[in-house]
């Protein structure tokens, strides 16, 4: 029996050449150009909408590591790609028409893949991977919805910065949570008055990212009342913050003294690696957020491992839904990739939809899905994906501080993330033989 992909975005098209690849016959659904997006233009499988740069692709970046071990994989998206590319420096751009009409004419080609022009209005039996994207159809998301349980489903990514571990200064601020509920849940990160003055003013004014027409309702309401946005809420008053997110109640310093503000940061994962600063949803441009919040002392030389976005990005709680193999635990002949399971970024999409791919196959022959070491980016994605908290769940990019840390310390940062490169790219070798 066929195995369904449903949507041929990048997920879509990396999981259906997999499967194809490995003798499986595939029936790809993609609704496109009889049923379009309000952000696609053509009917082309894998058409990029934002950008037509997939990151860097230098070693010592967690996108460049990633796009190595997807070319290991014989991935279809990042070889298309680099014989698509154009001249971008360190990063990987591609000519987008010729990237997509590629991709469509291979996977037109194979002769073990299906390709059925039609909208998907309801996820069929068998094995099948949804990978729709964040602009799915109003019917398949309904469909969604009904798997995942409505409050598994999100429709809006109102998400705060998350920073580097490493790159906090420590002696600038103390752990422990507010009346002493918890020992090291939280690192608290305490300003003077003087210093939460001159970080307020500079939020207030700080230049904000324009929303899409699409993320606005019909009467011109913007969607994102229910979850304000830090700038928003500062500019209600000087102290409007001191009440909020950045209240100091219930928290002393190793002194027993009271600071006059506090932003605390949440431990993102288990091993302390990545931060997220708690109640910092923002509209603030990229660049804008790394200068504001770097006035903060023990913030002053952080690390953004991802910043913050609010914009439409349906999305599933996938820690309460998934496996690291994005399989469905409920549901084990179900699999999920591309952005609906959370993962940021055009490599990330692809590289859930390869793992998806490569493990209906294995659904379909009986075996045990592939779950990656977490030692590569693949499998640290995947294992942040089906293990982060899933009250506090938000979609994620590759990034270093997803990786386990190294045994041996580095200073130098990029001799640092040249071993992290190293070390996966061994350590996948030796997985896969």
């Amino acid at each position: 029996m066929a195995i369904n992909v449903i949507g041929a975005g990048l997920a879509g098209s990396e999981a259906a050449w997999q499967i194809a690849q490995r003798g499986h016959k595939v029936r790809l659904f993609e609704m496109r150009p009889k049923v379009q997006t309000a952000a696609h233009e053509t009917g082309y499988f894998g058409e990029l909408v934002c950008s037509n740069s997939l990151g860097s692709k230098l070693d010592t970046t967690a996108p460049g590591l990633l796009k190595k071990e997807l070319q290991e994989l014989n991935s279809l998206i990042i070889k298309t790609a680099y014989e698509t590319s154009v001249p971008a420096g360190g990063a990987l751009a591609v000519d987008r028409e010729a990237f997509a009409k590629e991709i469509t004419m291979r996977l037109e080609a194979h002769p073990n893949i299906q390709i059925i022009r039609e909208e998907c209005t309801s996820i069929p039996s068998g094995i099948t991977i949804v990978a729709t994207g964040p602009l799915s159809s109003a019917a398949m998301t309904q469909a969604l919805q009904e798997l995942t349980d409505s409050d598994n489903l999100y429709f809006y990514d109102a998400a705060a910065p998350i920073v580097l571990g490493s790159s906090i200064d420590y002696d600038r601020g103390f752990w422990g949570a507010r009346y002493g509920k918890g020992h090291n849940d939280y690192f608290n990160c305490p300003m003077t008055k003087d210093e939460y003055e001159a970080f307020w003013h500079e939020l207030v004014n700080a230049e904000e990212a324009p929303l899409h027409e699409s993320e606005c309702s019909p009467d011109g309401i913007k969607v994102f009342e229910g979850c304000m946005p830090i700038e928003v809420m500062a500019r209600r008053g000087k102290d409007a913050l001191r009440y909020g997110p950045l209240r100091p109640v219930g928290l002393t310093d190793p002194q027993g003294n009271r600071p006059y503000a506090v932003l605390q940061l949440r431990l993102e994962n288990t091993k302390a690696t990545l931060f997220n600063l708690v109640g910092c949803q923002t509209r603030l441009k990229w660049g804008e957020q790394k200068r504001v919040f770097q006035m903060i002392p023990a913030l002053g030389s952080a690390e953004f491992v991802r910043y913050g976005v609010m914009h439409r990005n349906t999305f599933i709680n996938s820690p309460r839904i998934l496996t690291a193999g994005f399989q469905c635990k409920r549901r084990p002949e179900l699999f999920l990739a591309g952005q609906i399971t959370g993962v940021e970024g055009y490599v990330e999409s692809t590289a859930s939809g390869l793992l998806a791919g490569i493990n209906a196959v294995r659904t379909a022959d009986g075996l045990n899905p592939l779950i990656f070491p977490e030692k590569t980016m693949l499998g640290a994605l995947a294992r942040y994906i089906s293990t982060a908290d899933p009250d506090n769940f938000q979609p994620m990019n590759a990034n270093f501080g997803l990786l386990p840390p190294l045994e041996e310390r580095i200073r130098n940062k990029q001799l640092r993330k040249q071993a992290y490169t190293e070390r996966a790219l061994q350590v996948l070798g030796e997985f896969l033989e």
